[in-house]
C-alpha cells in the first residue's frame, strides 16, 4: 500500500508519479480528500480524548475543596458521548481510506522510463548468442519429440492445461532441481510452502482486492490457490518485526501456480507460454531499505546467469511506467530468445516493491530500538514451462529430437 503521508505532503509530485501507472485524476483527488478528513477528525478525537482527561484530573481537587462536581461531571460526561461518537465517524473513514488505498498500485521509482505499454520498454542488455540452423526452426508444439500432450491435458480439466510425458516430464523436474541447486548456490534459502493461501495473504502482497477475478478460490474456504510463490515466501513474515542483523533474508522456492489469465482470451492459445497451471522457482528477498537496490541487481543476475548457463540467449528489458505491476516500484524483465516464434519472449520478471507490500502486511525489522518498514523484491528464477520451451525450440535437431543442455544431464541420470 502506497505512503498516504507522502501523498498528503507532496500531492503533486506523487499525484504525478501514479498517474504514470495509469492512477486516474478522480481517484487521487478522492484519495486525498479522504486522507485529509480522516486526518482533521482523528485530531479531533484527539483533542476530545485530551480535554476529557484534563477534566477527569480536576475530581481529586474538587473533592478536597469540597466543590460540587455535578456540572465537572456533565462536562466529563458530553466529552465522553463526543469522543465516541467521533471513534465511530474515525474507524468508518479509516475503513473507506483503507479500501480506497489498496486498490491504488505503487510510486514507480523516479528513474523508471515514461511510457503506455510494452513497447516502450528499454533494452538494457542483450546476454549470449542466438544459436544458427541449418534449417527452419519450428515452434515447440510442432517438434516430434513427443514431450507434450495437449489433448489429454485438456481433457482432465479444461483448455490452458497440458500434460508431460517421458523425458518431457523428466525435463521439467530436472530444471526445478537444477533452478534450486543454482539459487541456493547464490545464498538463497531454500523453502518448501503451501500452494494455498488465505485471503489477509493475498492482500499482503497486493493480489487482493484488485486482482481477485485471475486468482481460483477454493469453495467454501477462505484459501485461494497462489498464483506464484511470491505470496507464501513473502507472508511467511507478516506481521512480524525482524532483527536487521538478520537481513537480507533471501529466499527460493518451487511451487505450481494457478492463474485464470483473465483478460488474455486469444492470447497465446498454443503451447507452453500461457496456462492456467505452471512450475515456477522463485526468489523472494526482504531486506532493509539501504540494501534494497544491491539486492535487486542480485536477483537480476542470478535469473540472468542461470539462463546463460543452460545456453539461452536473452535480453534484460527495463519496463516502462505503464508496463509495471501493480506492486513494482521498479520492474527489470529477462527475455528468452524463441528462434521457433523469432522473438524474445518473457521468462523472469525481477521486481523490487519497497516498502508497499511491507506495510500492507506488516513485515518490519527492529533498527536501534525503531521499527521500520521492510523492503521486499520478488523474481522468477525462472518459469519452468517456459524454460522448457526454450530448450525445446533452441535445442531442437533437424529431426524433430532435442538435445540437452549440458548442466542438465546429470539431474536425468
Amino acid at each position: 500500500m502506497i505512503d498516504i503521508k507522502l501523498l498528503q505532503n507532496d500531492f503533486e509530485k506523487s499525484s504525478q508519479l501514479l498517474e504514470k501507472k495509469g492512477v486516474s485524476k478522480d481517484i487521487l483527488e478522492s484519495l486525498k480528500v479522504l486522507a485529509q478528513k480522516t486526518k482533521i477528525k482523528r485530531q479531533e478525537q484527539e483533542e476530545t480524548t485530551a480535554k476529557q482527561n484534563v477534566l477527569s484530573k480536576e475530581f481529586p481537587r474538587y473533592k478536597k475543596e469540597n466543590l460540587d462536581t455535578t456540572k465537572l461531571q456533565e462536562e466529563i460526561n458530553s466529552l465522553k458521548l463526543k469522543k465516541q461518537e467521533l471513534e465511530d465517524e474515525v474507524r468508518v473513514l479509516e475503513d473507506e481510506l483503507s479500501a480506497l488505498a489498496l486498490t491504488v498500485p505503487n510510486f514507480p521509482d523516479e528513474d523508471v522510463p515514461f511510457g503506455v505499454d510494452e513497447n516502450e520498454n528499454v533494452i538494457l542488455e542483450v546476454v549470449g548468442e542466438r544459436p544458427s540452423f541449418g534449417f527452419e526452426p519450428k515452434e515447440h508444439w510442432d517438434l516430434s519429440c513427443d514431450w507434450l500432450d495437449f489433448q489429454r491435458g485438456v481433457k482432465l480439466a479444461k483448455s490452458r492445461f497440458t500434460a508431460l510425458k517421458g523425458d518431457g516430464a523428466r525435463l521439467e523436474r530436472a530444471l526445478i532441481n537444477y533452478m534450486l541447486d543454482f539459487n541456493r548456490a547464490r545464498g538463497f534459502n531454500e523453502w518448501y510452502v503451501p500452494f494455498m493461501v488465505n485471503s489477509n495473504m493475498l492482500v499482503g502482497t497486493g493480489q487482493l482486492p484488485k486482482f481477485e477475478e485471475d486468482l481460483f478460490k477454493i469453495e467454501g474456504e477462505d484459501l485461494y490457490l497462489i498464483p506464484t510463490a511470491e505470496v507464501s515466501l513473502t507472508n511467511l513474515y507478516n506481521d512480524e518485526i525482524i532483527d536487521k542483523s538478520e537481513l537480507p533474508l533471501l529466499l527460493t522456492s518451487y511451487t505450481p501456480c494457478f492463474r485464470k489469465e483473465a483478460g488474455s482470451a486469444g492470447r497465446d492459445t498454443r503451447g507452453l507460454i500461457r496456462q492456467h497451471q505452471f512450475d515456477k522457482v522463485e526468489m523472494v528477498a526482504i531486506t532493509s531499505q539501504e540494501q534494497s537496490d544491491e539486492v535487486f541487481q542480485k536477483m537480476v543476475q542470478c535469473a540472468s546467469d542461470l539462463l546463460s548457463s543452460l545456453g539461452l540467449a536473452h535480453q534484460k528489458v527495463k519496463l516502462c511506467s505503464g508496463d509495471l505491476g501493480f506492486g513494482a516500484a521498479v520492474t527489470i524483465d529477462l527475455e528468452v530468445w524463441l528462434p521457433g516464434q523469432n522473438r524474445y519472449r518473457e521468462i523472469s520478471s525481477i521486481s523490487n516493491t519497497r516498502d508497499f507490500q511491507a506495510r500492507r502486511a506488516k513485515i518490519r525489522y527492529k533498527d536501534d530500538k525503531k521499527n521500520i518498514l521492510a523492503h521486499t523484491l520478488n523474481g522468477s528464477s525462472l518459469a519452468v514451462g517456459r524454460t522448457l520451451v526454450a530448450i525445446m525450440e533452441n535445442y531442437q535437431q533437424a529431426d524433430g529430437s532435442v538435445k540437452i543442455p549440458e548442466v542438465l544431464k546429470p539431474y536425468l541420470k
